[in-house]
């Protein structure tokens, strides 16, 4: 099955791909056998090695549910081979590119977020005449460093104390409780967004059994820093299942886990759902520890002030940076705050998640030429998310034209037929990976061994085995491991035939 679409490069048909999946056309069987068919001539040696037809590479996958994939020529646009390549298939992670390049054309790779503390009045004897506020700059990887830095500039600024409130803002952005509700309450990699986020909102629990009890702390862990948190707390309760239970408790993230889970002792990240009360409440920590005692934390109702001074700032690293570590490390909390911010640049309204991922889809079909992408968010972790492997290879290559796109995703490893990799293989493969229960996919660039640029996308999922899943069973389906394997062993086995293939 071949692509057909356009767009401003020249997009033909072309390859092997005009043929894959079809039967061959023409009159050969229309008509009744009069005669015997002459003998077929022994294939050349050429013909021999000819690779085998795409819908057999997918079907020897045996992997159930749904293939697509498209190959282009990243220079001319032109389409080499195809499979399903209009088929809507959840992106997951992957979708992480497209937000990359929405984020890219609306602040540019040099953007820096800066998160500052205010002072509302003027400061006398080390006395603010007024509140002091925490205001939020949308910067995505903020981190107990960051805040621990604002406390310590706010030392040497000399402030002693304030007669008003301590307030905090969350840029406009508003609060989204999760990502996606139909994950498990207690994953860490969906929590809570708004424009103020600290530690990619999430809070570390650690238990420690002693004489038969448990002791339990919830911290603001990083790199030289462990404040406890008084936003979340966690009881332990005398069950079995389920493991973990949550409830707002008003201001606070409410806990429960099941003792026999537990063990001798352990930790993991769970998830925040008030992340600018967290950050505050992090940041109150730190004050205090540098003399400044400030008090319980209060959400600023409306604008901050226009004549408000600024006591100390915080300047995030450039957007490529931030980019880059995003792409790497698949963080969902970075996508959702770019892809927030971006949609907020473009003074565009946001209500939901979902409809600021529609602008995105907005710009995507104008700005980037594709069809009819249909996201649900910025990360790829809502499995709503639909988008074609025409499409995507069809972003992927307006947007790597320019060069932007292509530097900031990871090497991906070749590997030979047993799976394993190939160490300084000629051909070259940077791309971005996307995984949910069933669901796997990858997209980016080939460079073939003759410099080739080439440019694919390959999408798998199994929608059926996904839809039967309950919230609980979504962090380890049973069979959902063996599934994964298989689908990425046929990423292994598309990405050699490419390279090798399309190589002169």
């Amino acid at each position: 099955m071949s692509a057909d679409f356009k767009s401003p490069r020249r997009w033909v048909l072309g390859g092997i791909g005009a043929g894959v999946g079809a039967a061959a056309a023409g009159g050969a069987l229309a008509e009744p056998l009069t005669s015997s068919p002459r003998p077929l001539p022994r294939l050349a040696k050429a013909d021999r090695n000819r690779p085998p037809d795409l819908a057999e590479v997918v079907a020897a996958a045996r992997l159930t549910g749904q293939v697509g994939c498209v190959v282009a020529d990243l220079q001319t646009g032109e389409i080499l081979e195809s499979y399903n390549p209009h088929a809507p298939m959840p992106p997951a992670s992957v979708a992480k590119t497209l937000t990359t390049l929405y984020t890219l054309d609306t602040l540019g790779p040099g953007y820096r977020f800066t998160t500052r503390v205010i002072a509302s009045g003027p400061m006398t004897d080390g006395i603010v005449q007024g509140d002091i506020i925490l205001a939020a700059g949308g910067d995505p990887s903020l981190s107990t460093v960051e805040l621990g830095d604002l406390a310590n500039k706010l030392q040497k600024a000399g402030v002693l104390g304030l007669t008003g409130k301590f307030l905090v803002s969350d840029a406009g952005i508003g609060r989204i409780a999760q990502i996606d509700p139909a994950q498990p309450a207690h994953v860490s990699y969906n929590p809570a967004v708004e424009g103020l986020n600290l530690n990619y909102n999430r809070v570390f629990f650690e238990w420690k059994r002693e004489n038969g009890e448990y002791s339990t702390t919830m911290e603001a862990r990083t790199v030289g820093y462990s404040p406890a948190v008084d936003i979340a707390y966690i009881t332990v309760e005398d069950r079995s299942t389920p493991v973990y239970t949550y409830r707002s408790d008003g201001l606070r993230d409410a806990w429960t886990v099941a003792r026999g889970a537990l063990g001798k002792g352990g930790g993991r990240w769970l998830p925040v759902r008030q992340p600018a009360l967290y950050a505050a409440d992090v940041f109150r920590t730190l004050a205090r520890a540098n003399g400044l005692e400030l008090p319980a934390v209060e959400r600023l109702a409306g604008d901050l002030p226009g004549d408000g001074v600024v006591l100390a700032d915080s300047i995030s690293e450039p957007l490529n940076k931030t980019l880059t570590s995003m792409l790497l490390y698949s963080t969902n909390l970075t996508a959702e705050v770019l892809g927030l911010n971006s949609t907020l640049r473009r003074s565009r309204p946001i209500e939901t998640l979902k409809h600021s991922a529609s602008h995105m889809n907005e710009w995507l079909r104008y700005r980037m030429h594709a069809t009819n992408p249909m996201m649900v968010d910025h990360s790829g972790l809502g499995g709503a998310s639909r988008v074609t492997a025409n499409d995507m290879v069809r972003v992927l290559t307006t947007g790597g034209l320019n060069g932007q796109l292509q530097p900031l995703l990871k090497s991906i490893a070749m590997r030979d037929e047993n799976y394993r990799v190939v160490k300084n293989h000629p051909a070259k493969v940077v791309a971005k990976t996307g995984t949910l229960n069933f669901v796997s996919a990858l997209a980016g660039y080939i460079t073939a061994p003759d410099k080739r640029e080439l440019v694919f996308a390959i999408f798998t999922a199994d929608l059926d085995q996904r839809s039967e899943l309950d919230r609980e069973e979504r962090e380890s389906p049973e069979g959902g491991k063996a599934w994964l394997s298989r689908s990425r062993r046929l990423q292994s086995t598309l990405l050699r035939r490419w390279a090798n293939v399309y190589n002169a």
